[in-house]
């Protein structure tokens, strides 16, 4: 194999993959949030049309952005009540739909495993064919995975006519949430979850079967309704697993075919999304350009991790390993390798995910810090399912505030002014996930309880702690593994980390919506900053990366840069 090429060919090729795919669907997803007719609107017109009519909902009433965030909370609110009760009362649950035994989860568990899958990050403290029933898995994780992308989809649909209509609404709740599960969550998680059953995935709902080892041991197989869960945690940016070692499992991830499918899944709502800002704006290259951005972000960081891991650990290379062909292989399933594994957690981290395929704990300290950054620019290189959409656009807005303030003009984004209010909502989100993801670290290496985490001493074990509340506050959800994280500590702090994570950005991103929805566009004049071309690309890259270094490097040189150094030096920990 050569490394050199691979390094640079597999990320190079995921995204010519990607494109093509995204560009469709994101001329679809255009359609089907203004509510025009689609190919699939004979088949589940009636359905909407019912939905509509049982809940009282009238699609065409538009809603102004305190209304729709009110929507959302409450929808929310509701969503977690059922998911905790649904989580105590496991073992009340029916053999049928618990043949594992599964038993009630404690309240703090609960709590967190339920704010998790309703805040769309599916951070899992829990095993998952040992502490959760079918039932959980079907009518609780399931279900949430769904609505949690749908309703960042709908606020990113919100936003998208906030900034390029002028109107006092911004949409209907209801219907955009609505339309995003039926017409584009519901149809590719079906294709997916078909073509992932006929390469192997486990979609049953039998009870755990016992079966004897090569040394003659007793060994149960876990079961499950696992590929219709694995499908929507793709698409929907969600990332839980329906087993405990998620995408490593051989029954959720079996073949080559299925590694990649799940990494185009990740990626391709988000993708599609900049295509569909395009034709909100009535100018494609205003979507592209932030594709532009997102794709140099993702094909530097991905080739980036993907040398890192290549080259290996050179305390094993000091004591003869041979690691040129093979890379770093701790912590890698050896069905992927360590060049698939290491693209994997580029675009976990990047869509915001989660999903993994590789023990993030085993990564070099260089590429842990890899996926860490990914997650700290607040899920901007590409980020979720709506998620990701919403980010980027909040950067573009600073963007232009900040070149407005260099030439001394009012900075104004698709012909309308930026001023303090959005500015305020903008710093708002930003330095929210921010403050809560570091307050957490300094929390967990401050208090007795937090110390008992970490697997390991030292700037590792720092790295555990800081991945874990990145993840959590970023919505990504994966984790390191060493991070023993299932006590009371971690399931009600990192839970505080991840509702603060989602909603402090939701919310804001709804009030820049409202307000400049209210905002006559100006026509561009030959003093209009341009935000298509060359010079605003690399500005907005800029900007994420200086606001994400700035904040981020003096925890990331505590722990992966140090741990880097430790590791020249023959140090392990």
């Amino acid at each position: 194999m050569d490394w050199s090429m691979d390094c640079l060919s597999l990320p190079a090729m995921y995204a010519l993959t990607l494109l093509p795919l995204a560009c469709p669907l994101g001329d679809y997803m255009y359609r089907v949030f203004e509510g025009e007719r689609t190919f699939l609107s004979p088949l589940l017109g009636p359905l909407e049309s019912l939905l509509y009519r049982a809940c009282g909902v009238s699609p065409g009433s538009g809603m102004p952005w305190t209304s729709y965030a009110v929507a959302l909370l409450l929808f929310h609110a509701t969503g977690f009540v059922v998911l905790f009760l649904l989580l105590v009362t496991q073992s009340w649950h029916p053999l049928a739909l618990n043949p594992g035994g599964a038993p009630g989860m404690g309240p703090a568990l609960a709590f967190n495993t339920a704010v998790s899958f309703v805040t769309n990050t599916d951070w899992q403290a829990y095993g998952g064919e040992r502490e959760a029933s079918y039932a959980s898995q079907m009518f609780g994780f399931t279900w949430q995975n769904f609505v949690s992308a749908a309703s960042a989809m709908a606020v990113a649909a919100a936003l998208m006519r906030g900034l390029t209509r002028r109107t006092r609404n911004i949409g209907n709740y209801w219907a955009d949430l609505t339309r995003a599960v039926l017409y584009i969550l519901l149809p590719l998680a079906a294709a997916l979850a078909f073509v992932l059953c006929s390469q192997g995935v486990v979609q049953n709902l039998k009870p755990y079967p016992a079966a004897q080892t090569l040394e003659g041991e007793k060994q149960t197989l876990a079961m499950g309704p696992a590929a219709s869960q694995t499908a929507i945690k793709a698409l929907g940016s969600n990332g839980g697993g329906f087993f405990g070692a998620n995408s490593a499992h051989p029954y959720e991830n079996p073949t080559p075919l299925t590694n990649y499918l799940q990494m185009l899944a990740i990626l391709l709502i988000p993708a599609g999304m900049t295509v569909t800002f395009g034709l909100y704006a009535k100018s494609a290259s205003q979507g592209r350009a932030l594709l532009c951005a997102m794709m140099i972000l993702f094909l530097a960081g991905a080739s980036t991790l993907c040398a890192l891991e290549r080259n290996g650990n050179p305390i094993l290379a000091s004591l003869g390993a041979e690691q040129r062909d093979i890379g770093n292989l701790e912590g890698k399933e050896t069905r992927f390798g360590a060049a698939d594994s290491a693209l994997y957690a580029a675009v976990t981290t990047a869509g915001a995910c989660g999903a993994v395929n590789a023990s993030h704990d085993s990564f070099t300290p260089l590429g842990g810090l890899a996926l860490m950054l990914n997650m700290a620019l607040n899920g901007v290189v590409f980020g979720g399912a709506g998620a990701g959409m919403l980010s980027i656009l909040l950067y573009a807005v600073l963007t232009v505030f900040i070149a407005g303030l260099m030439v001394g003009r009012t900075p104004e984004y698709l012909g309308k002014k930026i001023e303090a209010w959005e500015m305020k909502m903008a710093m708002l989100a930003i330095l929210s996930a921010a403050g809560f993801t570091l307050a957490a670290t300094a929390i967990s290496v401050s208090a007795k309880a937090g110390l008992a985490g970490p697997g390991n001493f030292g700037p590792h074990g720092l790295s555990e702690i800081l991945y874990a509340a990145t993840s959590v506050t970023a919505g990504n959800g994966s984790a390191f593994g060493g991070l023993a994280a299932q006590s009371a500590f971690y399931n009600l702090l990192l839970g505080v980390c991840m509702l603060a994570g989602r909603f402090l950005s939701l919310i804001p991103m709804l009030a820049i919506a409202g307000s400049m929805a209210g905002k006559r566009p100006a026509p561009q004049s030959d003093g209009s900053f341009p935000t298509t071309g060359p010079l605003f690309i690399l500005l907005l890259i800029g900007v994420i990366l200086i606001t994400g270094a700035l904040t981020y490097i003096p925890a990331f040189t505590l722990g992966p840069i140090a741990e880097h150094f430790a590791m020249l030096a023959g140090e392990v920990f």
